[in-house]
């Protein structure tokens, strides 16, 4: 059954609240494990995992097991069977199943530095999104972010970066900036302020209105879409990029196809075209 659907609210936020991550994977042990360390070591520990699994094999669940008993985190894994590519809709069912009143959304391939829920936390405002971004690492840097790298934050410190593969030429003021001079990066550099997927938050109440993400959307801009859903509807973006930092480890080939980039142009398009507030292929089906 999905939560009561209600009008948002655009006052401050003056009482508690829970929180929920929703990390979104496939068949990437590996990275999967490297994110949930990096989720250990958060500064602010009042929050459960729940990992949007479309359909990986035993490797992730053994993972998953793993930190439940050595961790002490709360994570709800949410699977579903392996028909290709069906993110949105693996997502709807974490976002459903997510017992937060607000829903930090990033990937099983992002690392998140040890205050990036506190940051989501702290930004979090009614009538609100919150629009991140990450730092992109290639190969060769990804397989040397250790746990031990994690756990120290030397993974997040440009210099060990750029010693362990990091290229010179990439962006790294994301990673360098703090403090005030972080937030005002902030407000001076929005960038396109578009949902996305890799570190983005919001009321879960608010995606329950815009009726989560289009399922007619496979791999790619599913992210994106919702949130102009979420703008149509009155809802603000609030800029994060340089104050919730992940680190977004090398993935494989893309899974999309011609078919999957027309269908998600033609939806995204239509969004945009009609300042649409709400799918009729999302969570509730109608």
């Amino acid at each position: 059954m999905c939560p009561p659907v209600a009008h948002a609210s655009h006052e401050s936020v003056n009482m508690p609240f829970s929180i929920s991550v929703i990390l979104s994977t496939y068949n990437s042990p590996e990275w999967l494990e490297k994110v949930l360390w990096g989720y250990q070591e958060q500064n602010y520990k009042n929050f459960q995992i729940v990992i949007a699994d479309d359909g990986s094999s035993y490797e992730t669940r053994n993972v998953i097991d793993g930190f439940r008993k050595s961790s002490g985190l709360n994570i709800e894994h949410v699977w579903q069977e392996d028909q290709g590519s069906q993110t949105s809709m693996i997502l709807n069912k974490a976002t459903v199943d997510a017992g937060g009143d607000y829903l930090i959304f990033s990937d099983g391939d992002c690392v998140p530095r040890n205050d990036f829920v506190h940051v989501h936390q702290q930004q979090a405002m009614a009538g609100y999104f919150l629009a991140g971004g990450h730092s992109k690492l290639p190969p060769c840097c990804s397989e040397n972010v250790v746990k031990d790298a994690i756990l120290s934050g030397d993974a997040f410190d440009i210099f060990w970066l750029t010693q362990n593969g990091y290229p010179d030429v990439a962006k790294k003021l994301r990673l360098t900036a703090k403090g005030n001079w972080a937030k005002l990066l902030n407000l001076m550099m929005p960038a396109r302020n578009d949902w996305n997927a890799h570190n983005s938050s919001g009321w879960k109440n608010d995606l329950m209105i815009v009726n989560g993400f289009d399922e007619r959307m496979h791999f790619g801009g599913e992210d994106r879409e919702m949130g102009d859903r979420l703008k149509h509807s009155g809802i603000k973006v609030k800029g994060v990029r340089y104050t919730a930092v992940c680190i977004h480890l090398a993935v494989g080939p893309e899974s999309d196809t011609v078919e999957s980039r027309s269908m998600n142009k033609s939806v995204q398009d239509a969004t945009t075209r009609d300042q649409s507030r709400y799918t009729r292929y999302g969570i509730i089906k109608s």
